[in-house]
């Protein structure tokens, strides 16, 4: 990921010009490094360590999205469709 990604998906889930830490932003980042781990374990199927860290991002991201889920239930319906994490 990228310096300008990681810009582009602050500023697209961000809820106002300085937010760097609400959840709709933790979460859209998580879900950037977890589809490109993914991808890299298509190719490097052998190394455990990053597929040790791909699975503590996936649970602090089920963590974030609970979390969000129970604090504002429009924002976590909006967040999951703009992912598209579930149908």
């Amino acid at each position: 990921m990228t310096l300008f990604s990681k810009k582009e998906i602050i500023s697209q889930f961000a809820q106002h010009l300085s937010d760097t830490g609400s959840p709709e932003v933790q979460v859209a980042l998580l879900t950037s490094r977890i589809n490109y781990l993914t991808e890299h374990f298509k190719n490097h199927g052998k190394d455990f360590h990053s597929r040790h860290g791909l699975l503590k991002m996936v649970s602090k991201r089920r963590r974030l999205i609970k979390y969000l889920n129970k604090l504002d239930f429009n924002r976590y319906k909006k967040l999951i469709h703009e992912l598209g994490l579930r149908k």
